[in-house]
């Protein structure tokens, strides 16, 4: 009696528009990844390998946004070869610190930076990839946690829901035991709105958190823009506040864009 030999679960990494930080994060991983390297074969890492196998596969790690128009053709290409689509990182989920461009005029960025513009050819908007295809999991972080993407990455072959925190770096902070440098210090902070993941490394050295890993679930930004009033912070600085890694996540969009107009 033949038995069938199981194949294992095939993964993808993609790139698009982003610095890799992602992608090095993965890298990073290797002795956490050696826990269920035997379980999965990483089939297509231009990072990390050149041996790039054909899909279809399994899983589809995507770093990245949408900034150009072969990009956003190549992305439904990648969807149809994935079964499951994660997009990791900011760029990702929420346009990354190029979705800046969006407040501006592209245009006019060509023709300052670029000698010979008319071999430029970009959209105007940056989006993460969830504006194009349907995305089944977002890894959120500028970059991402290592952990978290292990984690991530187990639950899916298990499959099970991942247990990764959807609370606030503000319970983080708790944790850790540190005292709150808003209240203590007046530093302004998007800890209260910002989803853990980064260990509360900013406020840890007495500095107000940046927002890298995009909104928390179901944050109160009309609140904390109304602390940061509080704490001396004039319209324009709050709009910088929430413009940062991912500016176009609409809790943070939304919030930046009433800032601005009042």
């Amino acid at each position: 009696m033949s038995s069938k030999i199981r194949r294992k679960p095939r993964i993808g990494v993609f790139k698009f528009a982003s610095c890799d930080g992602c992608q090095l994060s993965l890298l990073d991983a290797e002795d956490e990844l050696l826990g269920v390297a035997g379980a999965i074969d990483i089939a297509y890492f231009p990072e990390a390998s050149r041996a790039m196998l054909p899909g279809p596969y399994d899983i589809g790690l995507v770093e990245g946004s949408i900034t150009t128009y072969h990009d956003a053709q190549r992305i439904q290409e990648v969807r149809r070869k994935c079964k499951t689509l994660i997009t990791i990182g900011a760029c990702a989920t929420a346009g990354g610190i190029q979705a800046l461009r969006n407040w501006k005029d592209v245009d006019e960025f060509i023709r300052v930076v670029y000698a010979t513009p008319k071999y430029i050819n970009t959209l105007k908007l940056s989006t993460p990839i969830a504006e194009h295809v349907p995305v089944d999991f977002e890894l959120r972080g500028c970059p991402i946690n290592k952990h978290q993407l292990i984690e991530l990455i187990t639950a899916t072959l298990a499959g099970r829901k991942p247990n990764v925190p959807t609370y606030s770096v503000c319970m983080e902070c708790k944790r850790k035991g540190n005292i709150c440098i808003v209240v203590a210090q007046g530093v302004a902070c998007l800890g209260p709105v910002t989803q853990a993941g980064c260990g509360a490394l900013c406020p840890s050295y007495d500095r107000g958190c940046y927002g890298c890993y995009g909104p928390m679930e179901s944050p109160n930004a009309v609140s904390l823009s109304n602390q940061l009033h509080i704490l001396g912070q004039n319209n324009a600085e709050i709009t910088r506040a929430f413009r940062g890694f991912n500016a176009w996540a609409w809790q943070f969009r939304k919030a930046s864009e009433e800032s601005e107009r009042t």
